[in-house]
């Protein structure tokens, strides 16, 4: 009777420990913040802009990093992609600024945008995407934007079609370049593993040894590899300087929800112009192609000879394509019928 006891008492002092080292060893991995990190306003350039937004989401502070050119109207607002800022489009923002005012802003999370640290919000996370919807508003309304055309790059492209389909009195029409409708979060079942404190704890040391598969991305998403020079590399790399740019992609992955766009698209109403490179190895020109499909004022144009950042390697293309498109809708609305406020005037 003894020697059964002993085993038994053995086998669970063993359990004991393997729980109490998964619980506590976690812990015990020192996590300090990123090396030579800097704060986000020391990186920016000479045309940069921030703006204070947290109150919308509920921090003490979110400094929302932004560039703002041009005075004409229809204002267009750019959206970039996954591990992309305003300097996606570098290409194609000066010469939008000559005939639109232009605004281009940095995603929570991304670029030069203010990283909040769990703990110091309450309700949503800053880093979902209720949270961008409402610090998209938050910034129109800052900006004295009632409406503005969202021209939106891959992941960038979701964010604006979830705020035309939350907001669609504040959307002129859509661009969309390249769009994950996809949700590319965290499948359910792994959700909550993700939160828990052990994994927050773990999360960006992990994030820190992603960055390499985040540079096979960047090389992956052009057709001609002769673009990615050691400049753009750079840049790319630059907000990898910015404090707590790891802590700030970890709850990127942790905030992020699995779903699909797609069952909502024929919703959405406002004038669309879906771009693809024919070349795109990310986000497919069938799956682009798609989306325009599924939504009932939409074109598609696949541009020839380019990949997924079409407005690096085409941006002639896409400006063209951008510009004859804003004419069309400028045409339809100068001949559509008035409203019966328009004709009684004020």
């Amino acid at each position: 009777m003894k020697r059964p006891s002993r085993v038994r008492l053995t086998i669970l002092a063993v359990v004991a420990l393997v729980i109490l080292a998964l619980l506590l060893g976690p812990f015990l991995v020192p996590v300090g913040p990123a090396k030579d990190t800097l704060p986000p306003q020391l990186l920016a350039e000479p045309d940069s802009r921030f703006v204070e937004l947290g109150e919308i989401v509920g921090t003490a502070r979110l400094s929302v990093h932004y560039k703002d050119s041009g005075d004409r109207d229809p204002p267009l607002v750019l959206f970039h992609g996954f591990g992309g800022s305003t300097f996606s489009w570098r290409e194609v923002l000066p010469e939008l600024a000559r005939s639109h005012r232009v605004v281009a802003f940095d995603r929570p999370g991304f670029g030069l945008t203010a990283r909040p640290l769990p703990g110091e919000w309450q309700g949503m996370s800053p880093y979902s995407a209720p949270a961008q919807i409402a610090l998209t508003l938050g910034l129109l309304d800052r900006l004295g934007l009632d409406q503005a055309v969202l021209v939106g790059h891959s992941a960038g492209g979701a964010v604006a079609l979830e705020v035309a389909l939350a907001h669609p009195e504040r959307v002129l029409a859509l661009v969309l370049v390249a769009p994950a409708v996809s949700g590319e979060g965290p499948p359910s079942w792994l959700q909550p593993f993700l939160k828990l404190p052990q994994i927050r704890h773990l999360g960006p040391l992990l994030v820190r040894r992603l960055v390499g598969s985040l540079e096979r991305l960047l090389e992956q998403s052009y057709a001609d590899p002769s673009f990615l020079t050691p400049a753009v590399r750079e840049g790319y790399k630059k907000p990898l300087r910015a404090d707590n740019w790891d802590r700030g992609l970890w709850e990127i992955i942790v905030a992020a929800k699995p779903g699909d766009l797609s069952e909502k698209l024929s919703e959405i109403a406002a004038p669309t112009l879906v771009i693809s490179g024919d070349s795109d190895r990310v986000v497919s020109p069938k799956d682009s192609a798609r989306v325009a499909a599924l939504m009932p004022n939409a074109s598609f144009v696949a541009v020839t000879g380019a990949g997924h950042l079409v407005m690096e390697e085409k941006p002639a293309s896409l400006l063209a394509e951008l510009e004859r498109f804003l004419a069309a809708i400028n045409a339809m609305q100068l001949h559509r019928p008035a409203t019966p406020t328009e004709r009684s005037g004020p």
